[in-house]
């Protein structure tokens, strides 16, 4: 399976309880298809201290959503758009915008 999203895009979530928000992809997971995004999907966790969390307690985090909860979002035009793929004259095959035809990577 080839994932359209990258680390680092900006995605917009499409459904469930952070409908609408826009965040930055921090971690992929092709193999279980989620994703992990900036401000989206807070959970509370309760941590044991450890060297990274020395007091320990309920920590907020972001967890993973499924990939196709949401939708890329265009540097460009800045709307949520379908990805096409287009091969330019050097030979690298390249994402597009679906609405303003415009290259994204």
């Amino acid at each position: 399976m080839s994932l359209r999203i990258k680390k680092g895009d900006t995605v917009m979530v499409l459904s469930g309880k952070d409908k609408d928000k826009k965040g930055r992809v921090l971690v992929i997971m092709p193999k279980k298809e989620k994703l992990v995004v900036e401000g989206v999907n807070i959970v509370k966790k309760h941590q044991k201290p450890s060297r990274k969390y020395p007091q320990g307690g309920i920590i907020e985090k972001e967890f993973p959503i499924y990939i196709s909860k949401v939708m890329l979002v265009c540097p460009k035009c800045d709307k949520p758009t379908r990805i096409g793929a287009r091969i330019l004259e050097d030979g690298r095959k390249v994402r597009v915008c679906k609405k303003c035809k415009e290259v994204i990577d």
